[in-house]
């Protein structure tokens, strides 16, 4: 069944909708170097389950489950058709919602994400591992990946709070969502998009690298990848200017 997820929504009534999708281990606070940029328009963020203030799941779940959440919150909030752009899982969940719920869809932007993204043992391990200790155990580690070390050597009070973000992440909520990635393979669904699909990734993303983006953008019909020059896994955080840019070029129907 799907969870009612927190959100908050902002923007215009009757603009043109947009739906924002949070990686692993953050919330919708993620996106507030977004919401400048995006003023004209409907925004509608949220938190995934089990993180921030949405519910906790009653057990693992799968990436259908994190995109059925999805779409019931746009039949909670009466949104017919929304784009969305989403990074890391966020950007897994948009994906798979684009391919099972193409109706729902108008333009797409997946971000710093993977179509399949193993081994798929190492994401059991990091299950078992905050279950046993909580998501501090992985705190440090994770925020390490998403950004470069310029970046969070000149923003420490940024990443120090994102930091504390995935540290303070409940452990079965964080754990749920690693068996949906555990478990992910998009790959067959990619080709069954219709959406106008804008990929992007980071030139320095330790996580996904280009590489998977690439992947992505080659099996969706017409889309295109653009490469974020100094981005790591969390580049709208990192590099909010030229994410901006791309986001919004996409959405203004540009490449």
């Amino acid at each position: 069944m799907p969870i009612a997820v927190h959100h908050e929504v902002t923007g215009p009534l009757g603009a043109d909708v947009v739906v924002l999708s949070n990686s692993l281990g953050a919330e919708l606070g993620m996106w507030d170097r977004q919401l400048e940029a995006l003023r004209d328009y409907r925004v509608v963020r949220y938190d995934l389950r089990g993180h921030g203030r949405s519910p906790m799941p009653d057990g693992p779940s799968t990436m259908a489950d994190l995109g059925g959440d999805l779409v019931a919150l746009l039949d909670r909030l009466d949104i017919g058709r929304a784009s969305l752009a989403g990074v890391s899982l966020g950007g897994m969940v948009s994906l798979w919602t684009a391919a099972h719920h193409p109706e729902r869809v108008d333009r797409l932007v997946p971000g710093f994400t993977s179509a399949q993204l193993g081994p798929p043992e190492g994401w059991r391990e990091r299950a078992a591992l905050v279950r046993a200790e909580g998501t501090g155990a992985v705190a440090d580690a994770v925020v390490g990946r998403w950004f470069t070390p310029a970046f969070a050597a000149g923003e420490p009070e940024l990443v120090r709070r994102l930091r504390d973000t995935i540290a303070g992440t409940p452990a079965e909520g964080y754990a749920s969502c690693c068996h949906a990635i555990e478990t992910m393979d998009l790959r067959g669904d990619l080709p069954g998009i219709t959406a106008p699909t804008l990929v992007l990734a980071g030139s320095a993303d330790p996580t996904t690298p280009p590489a998977h983006g690439a992947a992505i953008a080659e099996a969706i019909r017409g889309a295109r990848l653009r490469v974020l020059q100094g981005a790591a896994h969390l580049g709208n955080v990192e590099q909010p200017d030229a994410y901006n840019a791309a986001l919004l070029g996409h959405l203004e129907g540009g490449s």
